[in-house]
C-alpha cells in the first residue's frame, strides 16, 4: 500500500482503506507482534491547538510501535511565535523527522504543509475543514460493529457548520452507496454545501432536520458532536446554540436496540452522563480505536516511504483568490492561489471553498 500524504480521507482509495483496516484489525487484536515495527523512526507532532486525544492517541501509538516522538503541543513555545513561516517550520521538521502529524485551526494548513515537506504529512485537524485520522478512527469502528459502509441510516447531530469530523465522514461515506443520512443542526450551523453538495451526487439519500426527535428511531448510527465554542466570534453567538442538543436515556428509549452512539470527543453537555453506561454508547470504545488505526496509518507511511522529492504534483495555480477568510491562502501570503475542478466547478484545494473564475 503505498500512502503518502493524508490530508483528506478520500486521498485514500478503497482498497488502501481495506487494507489499512484489516491491518489495524491485527494490531488490535495482536499489538505485541508490533511493537518493534516503527523502531528507529521519528514522528514530529506539530499541534497550533489544544489536544488531547488526537495528540495522545497519535504519540501513543507510535510509542507502541516502537518509535520516537518529538514536536510542539503550544506553537508559543516554538519558533512560531517568534514570526517563523509554516512552510519554513515544515521544510526544518521534515529533515529530522520520518512523518509529520499536524493539526492547525487554519483550514488548508496541513495541505500547504505537504507541499514542502519531505516527509509525509498526516492531517490531525485543519479548523472546521477535515479531520481524516478521525475519520479513520470512525470507520474502522463501524467496520467493527456493522461489518460494512451500506444500507445504514446515520444521523449527525450538532455542530455541522464548523465540525471538521463530520464533514471527513460524509465525504468517506459518500464513497459507498445506499445510506440514509439525517443532518441535525440549527439554520445557523448547517452542514457546508461543498458537503451536501457531494452527497447529493452519490446514490444515497439525505434529510436535513432540526431535532433528534424527528430521526432517532430510524437511525443505526448517532454521531453527536459537540457545539465549539472556539469556532465562535462572540461568546453570545455561542450561548445562542450551546444546550440546544442533547442526548439523554429518555430519548434513548426512541432509539433501535442496536443503534450506536459515536462522538468524536471531547463531549461537554451535549451527551448526559447516564447514557455513558447505556451499552450502545460506543464513544470510549471509539477512541480506543483510534489508537490502533492510527498505528497500522504510522506503520504504513514509515515503512513504505522514502523520502518525498519536492516539489510535488499541485494542482493548477488559480486565477482567483480563495475568499474563504479561514483558508490558509489568506494567512500564509506567499502560497500561490491553487485551483482544482470537479464536476465543472472550481474550488481552492486548500480548503475546499467553492470559487468564482
Amino acid at each position: 500500500m503505498d500512502i503518502r500524504h493524508v490530508i483528506d480521507f478520500n486521498d485514500i482509495t478503497p482498497e488502501q482503506w481495506d487494507a489499512l483496516c484489516a491491518l489495524g484489525g491485527e494490531i488490535k487484536a495482536s499489538p505485541r507482534d508490533f511493537e518493534r515495527a516503527c523502531e528507529h523512526k521519528i514522528m514530529a507532532t506539530l499541534f497550533y491547538e489544544p489536544s488531547t486525544r488526537t495528540q495522545l492517541s497519535f504519540q501513543t501509538a507510535m510509542m507502541r510501535l516502537g518509535g520516537k516522538v518529538m514536536g510542539f503541543a503550544d506553537p508559543s513555545s516554538s519558533s512560531v511565535s517568534k514570526g517563523e513561516t509554516l512552510r519554513d517550520t515544515v521544510k526544518i521538521i521534515s529533515a529530522y523527522s520520518d512523518v509529520t502529524v499536524i493539526r492547525n485551526p487554519v483550514e488548508g494548513a496541513a495541505y500547504a504543509a505537504s507541499l514542502y515537506s519531505r516527509v509525509p504529512i498526516i492531517n490531525a485537524g485543519d479548523g472546521g475543514h477535515l479531520h481524516p485520522t478521525q475519520t479513520m478512527t470512525d470507520m474502522f469502528t463501524i467496520q467493527q460493529n456493522f461489518g460494512r459502509y451500506q444500507g445504514l441510516t446515520i444521523g449527525l447531530c450538532g455542530d455541522l457548520l464548523n465540525g471538521r469530523t463530520v464533514h471527513s465522514l460524509v465525504r468517506a461515506l459518500s464513497r459507498y452507496e445506499g445510506n440514509t443520512f439525517y443532518f441535525i443542526s440549527t439554520a445557523e450551523l448547517k452542514m457546508p454545501s461543498y458537503v451536501t453538495e457531494l452527497l447529493r451526487k452519490t446514490n444515497n439519500t439525505l434529510y436535513e432536520v432540526e431535532t433528534l426527535d424527528e430521526c432517532i428511531s430510524r437511525l443505526d448510527i448517532l454521531y453527536m458532536t459537540r457545539i465549539q465554542r472556539e469556532r465562535f466570534k462572540t461568546a453570545e453567538d455561542y450561548a445562542k446554540q450551546s444546550g440546544i442538543y442533547i442526548l439523554t436515556a429518555e430519548k434513548m428509549k426512541q432509539a433501535k436496540s442496536d443503534m450506536i452512539i459515536l462522538h468524536p470527543l471531547p463531549k461537554v453537555d451535549e451527551i448526559d452522563y447516564d447514557v455513558d453506561d447505556d451499552p450502545r454508547a460506543r464513544y470510549f470504545e471509539q477512541a480506543e480505536n483510534g489508537m490502533y488505526i492510527r498505528m497500522a496509518l504510522i506503520h504504513e507511511v514509515c515503512i513504505n516511504n522514502s523520502r518525498i522529492a519536492m516539489p510535488g504534483a499541485y494542482p493548477a495555480p488559480s486565477p482567483a483568490y480563495c475568499r474563504n477568510p479561514r483558508c490558509i491562502s489568506n494567512h500564509e501570503k506567499y502560497l500561490p492561489p491553487m485551483i482544482k475542478e470537479t464536476d465543472g466547478h472550481h474550488f481552492c484545494a486548500y480548503c475546499d471553498h467553492k470559487l468564482k473564475v
